[in-house]
């Protein structure tokens, strides 16, 4: 399975610690996941998309990009593939416009089952399918989801879509994918856990594969020299939902922050304002 890491702060911050230096960065975790990596980070309301299809621990773009971006919005994946052949096309995060995702599981049968790749594929709105240039079920996915937002909005290019809107999007992906690959009770089943943002709404899914996330720590070791340091939010859960970062990750990364796992079908959602929610996808409501 692949690993995912989504990033969302109110400050501008470097990554660089836990891409590199904490003792269970992401590129240490590569050694594992060999088959590629990106990394998304977000300048004002636009990723700046970066992937090769090198092993991260051996890659020195990874590592210098690593040691110098800082933002507000992040998302990076290692990658170990499935389905689709090691190049970078095939590399997550994938993008269109502020959009971007990052999938770790696959879908049952999608490349052995005949006729079922297809009947994915056309869940993707035709305005969309001309965008998927490569050959992995995860872009695919992504473009299903889009074709779902877009149907909600006016535009899936307006920087006020909500978290709402994104995860009814999400929540329809999974129920119109599901129908199709796990009707006939496949074993292995689908396995679904995304990360995907916008730079403003950030979301992640847990289905099958572990997700955990992070919305504060024991301990800032920020706490002297940051404006934005407040004990009450930066060190302690929110009591009003409202917090300072959230983190996204597949495997618990060393240092300060406190971690909890996602159940199985749940999902963690921060909105603009830096609202966070927790909840069961299946209960996403119209926004």
């Amino acid at each position: 399975m692949c690993r995912l890491y989504g990033f969302r702060s109110a400050i501008l911050s470097h990554v660089h610690r836990s891409l590199l230096q904490a003792e269970n960065a992401l590129s240490r975790q590569s050694a594992r996941h060999r088959d590629g990596w990106g990394i998304a980070h977000y300048v004002g309301q636009f990723p700046h998309l970066i992937r090769n299809d090198r092993p991260a621990l051996a890659d020195s773009l990874y590592r210098e990009l690593s040691a110098v971006v800082a933002s507000r919005s992040f998302l990076a994946h290692i990658r170990q593939a499935t389905y689709g052949d090691i190049n970078v096309l095939n590399c997550h995060p994938f993008q269109h416009g502020a959009w971007t995702f990052a999938h770790n599981g696959q879908i049952a049968g999608y490349a052995e089952v005949e006729g079922l790749r297809d009947r994915i594929v056309a869940l993707v709105d035709e305005r969309f399918r001309r965008h998927i240039l490569g050959e992995t079920d995860s872009e695919v996915l992504f473009h299903i989801f889009l074709s779902h937002l877009g149907r909600l909005v006016e535009s899936i290019h307006d920087p006020g879509v909500t978290g709402r809107h994104a995860l009814l999007a999400l929540q329809r992906t999974v129920t119109s994918v599901l129908a199709i690959a796990d009707a006939d009770d496949p074993d292995p089943p689908t396995k679904l856990t995304f990360v995907l943002t916008n730079g403003n709404v950030m979301v992640g899914y847990r289905h099958k594969v572990q997700l955990h996330f992070s919305t504060y720590k024991t301990h800032c070791p920020d706490r002297d020299t940051c404006h934005a340091y407040q004990p009450e939010r930066c060190e302690a859960p929110a009591k009003d939902g409202i917090v300072k970062h959230l983190i996204v990750a597949s495997e618990v990364i060393g240092g300060e922050n406190v971690w909890e796992e996602l159940e199985d079908g749940e999902y963690v959602c921060l909105d603009h304002g830096m609202n966070v929610s927790r909840g069961e996808l299946a209960r996403a409501t119209t926004p």
